[in-house]
């Protein structure tokens, strides 16, 4: 898939200040539980809605040359793992080469992934297993608050909850040299205590093999 001509699982939520000024721009997971995909021309046409043409410009620009910033990309294990930082669903600052010295599970996932749903009381259970362990257990998801927040009251998650995390996402998924993006969910990144990638892994039922990495890693 091109990303000069889809975007996936990508929509728009902008805060316009009286001037018609982007005071903030936020890129969430809207359309993931269906996989949809908006063209380019469906973003014109979406943002068409909203009256001041230089934000369509500047929204177009800042996809292309984000899209250009990364190009080809396949992490392997044994790689650095992409530096981040993003915020915690209650307003905290997570730095990834702050954790350095301890071992991180990254997961990437999303409300509306029915694996992520069913595995999530997999994770709590090795989330309970290593309290007071060096061992972080980060969830990152491309939506915002607002959505992630009414799921959590129904669904516990344990893990510490990133959200708003597109630009994470595109530092992590795989990429073909014509901008095709890929990544499911959910998506597993352990990363070993040097900061490098131990395992990566995606799908149904990896916890067990999530947990014996994890206990191997604590040994090292």
């Amino acid at each position: 898939m091109c990303l000069s001509a889809l975007i996936w699982n990508v929509t728009f939520s902008l805060k316009l200040t009286g001037k018609r000024e982007i005071s903030g721009v936020r890129l969430d997971s809207g359309c993931i539980i269906d996989r949809e995909c908006y063209t380019l021309f469906n973003i014109i046409e979406l943002l068409g809605t909203f009256r001041s043409m230089r934000i369509v410009s500047t929204i177009l620009l800042s996809l292309l040359l984000t899209f250009a910033v990364y190009g080809q990309q396949n992490l392997q294990v044994g790689q650095p793992a992409p530096d981040f930082v993003a915020q915690t669903i209650d307003g905290q600052t997570i730095n990834l080469k702050d954790l350095q010295g301890k071992v991180v599970m990254l997961t990437f996932w999303s409300t509306k992934c029915e694996i992520c749903h069913s595995e999530i009381p997999k994770m709590n259970q090795i989330v309970d297993r290593y309290k007071g362990k060096d061992v972080v257990f980060l969830a990152l998801t491309m939506e915002n608050e607002a959505k992630v927040n009414p799921y959590l009251r129904k669904n516990p998650f344990n893990y510490t909850i990133l959200t708003n995390g597109f630009g994470v996402v595109l530092k992590y998924a795989n990429m073909s040299k014509d901008g095709g993006i890929n990544m499911g969910f959910p998506s597993y990144f352990l990363i070993n205590k040097q900061g490098a990638i131990h395992l990566r892994s995606e799908g149904w039922d990896k916890t067990q093999s999530l947990d014996n990495q994890i206990s191997r890693l604590l040994t090292e």
